[in-house]
């Protein structure tokens, strides 16, 4: 749900999300010493958003009398993020250290504005919103062999399986240890094993529980390995497999292959397939549950056309970690359409303007329709297990949603590589679809200020 807001709004290619390798770990031969290699930098954020909902959907504010239903919540946040980052110490073996301190500064702070409770911002026990707040968000210790490093604390992941989330005033991280390696230029890989996660509108850590699962429920560690490999002719492979501790196992394939030159025309393919299965004492009962997207992309000059599809084989929701966009599916927008047994297809046209003299500037707008929701055959709960999705109800559910989002890049000046974006999106749900009927506008803008 919402997971790709801000990727949709940065996207120029008509791209859906893939497994891609991350950035090449350098050689520890070229350290350049913890001191020499520091870089402090400061990301100015400012957030607000105005939703409001639609036929059945409402939202609430807690009174002391009850809970008052509400068709509006305005969210408006100045955040500030102080991200330090050691060079590695020389020698066969160097040491580092990363750390990121948010703040956040609640500029809304009317109890009936911010509405829902802490989905947007933290809130109080009143539900009012707490006018600031701050936290760790980034901590960690890192080692480094020949292009191998390991990190330990506090990390933003980034891969098919559990990847922070970014779509807030401040992004989510993990408590725990991962492995990045790149000693081949045609293969990047990494590893990792974490028991605990940062919300975005939380000041600690919690327990890793799930997105549309009964949270409820919680698996005590989840743990990951995989990659992705560059094969000839435009193909990369990657391929993860994962536990979440008494909850799922879960496998991801990704394929994608490109082929011409966008300044003439080219061509992208991408598949995306996540199997889940149980796993241990089955804190969320049975799962079996499989589900693919097939996206292809065409490119000309400044222009991206693409077309998708997006189906789960299953009677729960495919699923992934609370506070993590582990989710590459093609039709993850707005709504995941990850129901059960849901069908889902998605119509975007990108649009890069640098080829029309305006570097910096592009635009995306899309619509996508979801139906067949279909949670009758649930079984999950069988011989005496938990129910870990209440989907029952969901018999013929169906939604869809249109967005705009326009972005500009600044390229020069005291404000270079400043962000500015506008988002605007509608969707509707008819048959207990989970995300609503919503109609939302946010406007983001992010500073960059390089201190040394």
């Amino acid at each position: 749900m919402d997971i790709r807001i801000f990727l949709i709004a940065s996207s120029i290619a008509g791209s859906s999300l893939l497994a891609v390798a991350a950035e090449p770990v350098p050689g520890q031969a070229d350290a350049s010493g913890f001191i020499d290699g520091s870089q402090l930098g400061l990301n100015l954020r400012h957030y607000y958003s105005n939703q409001h909902t639609q036929r059945s959907t409402f939202l609430a504010i807690k009174k002391p009398e009850g809970v008052e239903p509400t068709r509006q919540r305005e969210t408006w946040v100045q955040a500030a993020m102080l991200n330090y980052s050691s060079g590695y110490t020389r020698g066969t073996v160097g040491f580092g250290v990363d750390a990121a301190f948010f703040g956040v500064v609640n500029l809304e702070r009317g109890h009936g504005r911010v509405a829902n409770g802490g989905d947007r911002v933290l809130v109080d026990s009143q539900g009012d919103a707490v006018p600031t707040w701050s936290r760790l968000g980034v901590g960690d210790l890192r080692l480094r062999f020949s292009s191998s490093e390991i990190k330990v604390g506090r990390l933003q992941t980034d891969n098919p399986i559990l990847r922070y989330k970014d779509n807030r005033a401040l992004p989510s991280s993990f408590q725990g240890v991962g492995l990045f390696s790149s000693e081949l230029d045609w293969l990047s890989w990494q590893a990792g094993s974490f028991d605990r996660a940062i919300g975005r509108t939380e000041t600690g850590s919690e327990r890793l529980t799930t997105t549309f699962g009964n949270r409820a429920y919680s698996g005590s560690r989840i743990s990951y390995i995989g990659g992705v490999a560059r094969a000839p002719y435009g193909l990369d492979v990657s391929l993860y497999a994962s536990r979440f501790e008494d909850m799922w196992e879960q496998t991801y394939l990704g394929l994608t292959h490109r082929v011409g030159d966008s300044a003439q025309l080219a061509f992208k393919s991408a598949l995306n397939y996540y199997h889940t299965r149980d796993q241990g004492d089955q804190n969320l009962g049975y799962i079996d549950n499989d589900a693919f997207s097939l996206a292809l992309t065409g490119s000309h000059a400044g222009h991206s056309l693409t077309v998708a599809w997006q189906q789960v084989f299953g009677d729960e929701y495919f699923d992934y970690v609370w506070e993590s966009t582990g989710n590459y599916m093609a039709n993850s927008l707005y709504s995941d359409y990850n129901g059960p047994n849901e069908k889902s297809w998605q119509l975007r046209y990108d649009l890069d303007l640098a080829p029309y003299g305006v570097p910096g500037l592009t635009a995306g707008l899309w619509h996508a329709k979801g139906w067949n929701i279909d949670g009758t055959g649930y079984q999950g709960d069988r011989n005496g297990r938990h129910t870990g999705y209440n989907v029952r109800g969901l018999d013929g559910a169906k939604h869809d949603e249109n967005g705009l989002v326009v972005a500009y890049v600044v390229q020069s000046g005291s404000l270079r590589n400043a962000v500015f974006r506008t988002i605007v999106y509608n969707h509707r749900a008819v048959g207990g679809q989970i995300d609503g009927s919503y109609d939302e506008v946010r406007l983001v803008a992010n500073v960059p200020v390089s201190i040394f």
